[in-house]
Parts: structure tokens; C-alpha cells; sequence
């Protein structure tokens, strides 16, 4: 079963908080409103920041904001900044050769939904997460969205 981490799922959490909030949070404010731990997400949140995908803010109502628009952030982007590249099998995660490679059947199979996964979480932004139709999530691109739990 492919899982997120708790840290990628924090990550989104956080964001589709900022993009719901447009003002300076702190890391605090964020794990309050999901009951989440606030060490950890506080280490997500300064992870974002790094890669840029958030602006962290010093001081006394210092905080984190969006870097850019949330319609420009991607779940894969956050997901990939927090726990790496997006693997379903240990075959695509090394460059190194695998002592099956010539009789594997399903190495390219599983190729492919690994690509149409990460294609599907490119589509899907914090703006998506963030807009609800009657408390349930609206579509992306025709599709409606995955939900993904941990």
C-alpha cells in the first residue's frame, strides 16, 4: 500500500492551512487547529522553507507564509521536498542494476503507476486541497481527488 509519511502529511496539512489563512502563522497556531505535534511540524514547516515553498518570518508575529500562490504549489512539490523522490517499488530508487533486470516482467508496468501517481499529484495544488464543495473536495482537471490517509 502506498502511504505518505507523516511529515509529507503534516506538509500538506500546513499549507492548505496558510492558503485557507493569508497571514504569518507559526508553527504553533498551525499544529493547534489539527492537534498535530508541533516539534515536528515545525521541522516540516522549516523544511518547506528551505526549498522555498514557504517564507519564514522572524520575530515577535514572526511565522510562515506562502512563498508563492498556492495554486502554484504542487502536492508532489511538497511531498517530494519533505520525504525525496516517489517510489512505489526499491527498483526505480537506486541507479544500481538489479540481478533480475532481464527476466523482470513488471518493472516497467509498475514504471508506468508510478508515473501516473506522481502525474496525479502534480495536478493536484494546495489551492485544490484548499477550495471544498460542500465540505467534500471539488475535482481536478475532471478527476475527482484522491483522498489520502494516513
Amino acid at each position: 500500500m502506498l502511504r505518505l509519511t507523516k511529515k509529507a502529511d503534516y506538509g500538506l496539512m500546513a499549507l492548505k492551512y496558510l492558503a485557507e489563512h493569508p497571514v504569518s502563522l507559526s508553527a504553533r497556531d498551525i499544529a493547534q487547529a489539527y492537534h498535530i505535534p508541533p516539534q515536528l511540524l515545525a521541522k516540516v514547516l522549516q523544511r518547506l522553507a528551505k526549498v522555498g515553498i514557504l517564507r519564514s518570518h522572524a520575530g515577535m508575529s514572526g511565522g510562515y507564509s506562502l512563498l508563492k500562490p498556492a495554486r502554484e504549489i504542487s502536492a508532489f512539490e511538497v511531498i517530494r521536498a519533505i520525504d525525496g523522490p516517489l517510489f512505489i517499488t526499491s527498483c526505480g530508487a537506486t541507479q544500481s542494476s538489479c540481478e533480475l533486470t532481464d527476466s523482470c516482467t513488471i518493472k516497467e508496468p509498475l514504471a508506468r503507476v508510478n508515473d501516473s501517481i506522481s502525474d496525479l499529484l502534480r495536478n493536484i495544488t494546495i489551492a485544490d486541497l484548499a477550495e471544498t464543495v460542500g465540505g467534500e473536495p471539488r475535482s481536478v482537471a475532471g478527476q475527482e481527488l484522491v483522498t489520502i490517509r494516513m
